[in-house]
């Protein structure tokens, strides 16, 4: 699944998402699904930590975290 979003787009399926940011630098970050977290109410925030990783993005809207939420298999955190 694709995920276009104001900065970029996000590639995701069940077992791992990668996000790439656009603009000159081309910032590509990757992370297992494992490693995610889904940060709702009004943050609408994907953070990846983990395995000497850490990153997060934050996204236009809570629609498109719910249909990341559904792509790759984790609930939405709303605390």
């Amino acid at each position: 699944m694709v995920i276009n979003f104001a900065t970029g787009k996000i590639i995701a399926n069940q077992h791992e998402l990668v996000v790439r940011i656009d603009g000159e630098a081309r910032v590509t970050m990757q992370a297992q699904v494992d490693e995610v977290t889904l940060i709702g109410r009004g943050a609408n925030v994907v953070t990846a930590t983990g395995s000497g990783i850490q990153w997060s993005v934050r996204l236009d809207d809570e629609k498109q975290l719910q249909a990341l939420a559904d792509a790759i298999g984790i609930a939405v955190k709303n605390t």
